[in-house]
């Protein structure tokens, strides 16, 4: 849809003719760009064709949802929709910016309600990512060097390093497919001295697995501790866990990559203390020997916030709870299944994590016999079309047990980075659907991997960056860009 056809559409939304609200005028506008919402759903760019090494471009298959998923149209129109109101938020009287501060007021009361947290006394604090809001929370808890942290070995390490830079961290250790289990965990909770709180992911972004957050976090407040969540990976899956103390999660994952996040937790842990961050919009009154903050959420939002951002990932929970969570969950399952299995049954491919019956979200790790795994991920991307993740995927500690590997190999693993060579890292490919993925997506994958492990002949030679580790077409007039010498490497994470 062109620029100018979608502003002419929402045009009578944003300034609308005497006599309508602005709340009438906010619900139409986010009727905009909402059709058809079966699934699979198309997402911005689904069609594009990108080249490939032996001159055809395909349909560019993104299975790479866990990391980053594309834009739902009903995002990118009420986007396109927002900005010619675009202004300052909670900065002006003029009606632009009444318009923008309405608009990311009704965003932060869409998180909450996205979150089951209605009627409850919580805010939410709009943010850049799940990182950012983790290392937001560790600031406001006020954690000691003393204070107990229980987290698992299968987190993000977004859910790892902010915690172990200020508490001791107690963990929770997996089996060799990556589960725990419940016992597991209140082991942890049981053993002295008490944790101050329990953190963990409500899914893995290597396997896909759920641990029983229901039934952790019933046994966290039995014993009068706190939970923390990283919802990221669960956000556009399934509903996110209404009686966890504190969760965070990304829009980035959840259709909607414009950069905002969210925390989300209890008013009274904000009430007290310094912000996370200071600056203009998180105080009442400044004078060069005093500071008196604000009251929350506001007070943990210092600058500008990003108006843009919020808009967006509203949308996106409008269009998730427009589809719904049955059918979401629906498609999700028959995906898991033929990923798993799909991978499962063809020669040379090793899936790790859970058993194949274990329900899982649609992401799948894997190895291939005798290929290394940077070499698989650019191969299914130079010769398919097929984008998919490799490397660590930013969880170090539990790709490790996945590959079941010796402190031995992992100490020579760290040698060899420290020394700037990366060609002998660790790491898998990670393959995951969305909303928008197609049953023929998932074979392409299949059918690509089985000519890859079967020992074809890549039509041309590939050159291994010993600094990052990733493999590069060798061709003599190069492939796409100059991807080695721009920015870091796909494969340590």
């Amino acid at each position: 849809m062109a620029l100018g056809t979608i502003l002419s559409d929402v045009s009578g939304y944003l300034f609308p003719t005497p006599g309508r609200t602005d709340r009438m005028k906010q619900r139409e506008t986010r009727k905009v760009g909402v059709t058809h919402m079966r699934l699979p759903l198309a997402l911005v760019g689904d069609e594009v064709l990108v080249p490939c090494v032996d001159g055809v471009s395909r349909r560019y298959v993104g299975l790479d949802a866990a990391a980053s998923t594309g834009v739902l149209p009903s995002v990118m129109d009420r986007v396109l929709g927002f900005l010619p109101s675009y202004s300052s938020v909670h900065r002006g009287a003029g009606y632009k910016s009444q318009i923008s501060t309405t608009q990311y007021e009704d965003a932060r009361d869409a998180a909450l309600r996205f979150a089951g947290r209605e009627g409850r006394d919580d805010v939410a604090i709009i943010c850049r990512n799940t990182t950012e809001a983790i290392n937001h929370l560790v600031y406001r808890l006020g954690l000691r060097p003393s204070d107990v942290v229980v987290t698992t070995v299968i987190e993000h390490h977004a859910n790892l390093l902010p915690w172990s830079r200020v508490a001791t961290c107690r963990y929770v250790e997996c089996l060799s497919d990556g589960t725990f289990t419940l016992s597991d965990v209140e082991s942890a909770l049981d053993a002295s001295p008490k944790p101050r709180l329990l953190t963990l992911s409500a899914a893995s972004n290597i396997t896909g697995w759920m641990p029983p957050l229901g039934e952790i976090i019933e046994a966290a407040h039995l014993r009068g501790i706190p939970v923390v969540v990283d919802g990221a990976q669960l956000a556009p899956h399934r509903p996110l866990p209404h009686n966890a103390d504190f969760v965070a999660w990304s829009g980035h994952k959840m259709y909607a990559p414009f950069g905002a996040g969210v925390l989300i937790g209890p008013r009274s842990a904000f009430s007290d203390g310094d912000p996370f961050l200071a600056g203009g919009g998180a105080v009442d009154l400044v004078d060069l020997n005093e500071v008196v903050w604000t009251a929350p959420p506001e007070r943990e939002e210092a600058g500008s916030p990003n108006v843009v951002g919020a808009v967006a990932l509203h949308a996106a929970i409008d269009a998730l709870e427009e589809i719904g969570w049955p059918e979401i969950i629906e498609h999700d399952r028959r995906l898991a299944r033929a990923l798993r299995d799909g991978l499962a049954a063809t020669p040379g491919v090793r899936v790790l994590g859970p058993d194949l019956a274990s329900d899982t979200l649609p992401v799948a790790a894997f190895t291939v016999e005798g290929v290394p795994f940077a070499l698989v991920a650019a191969r299914l991307s130079a010769e398919f079309g097929i984008g998919v993740r490799h490397g660590c995927f930013c969880a170090h500690p539990y790709l490790i047990r996945l590959l079941g590997l010796s402190a031995d190999e992992v100490a020579q693993f760290q040698t060899n980075v420290r020394h700037g060579d990366r060609r002998s890292m660790p790491g898998a490919v990670r393959a995951s659907c969305g909303i928008n993925s197609r049953d023929e997506d998932v074979q392409s994958l299949l059918d690509a991997l089985t000519q890859i492990a079967s020992g074809r002949e890549a039509p041309c030679a590939y050159h291994q960056d010993p600094v990052s580790g990733d493999y590069f077409p060798d061709l003599a007039n190069g492939w796409l860009v100059d991807t080695g010498s721009r920015g870091g490497s796909c494969s340590p994470g």
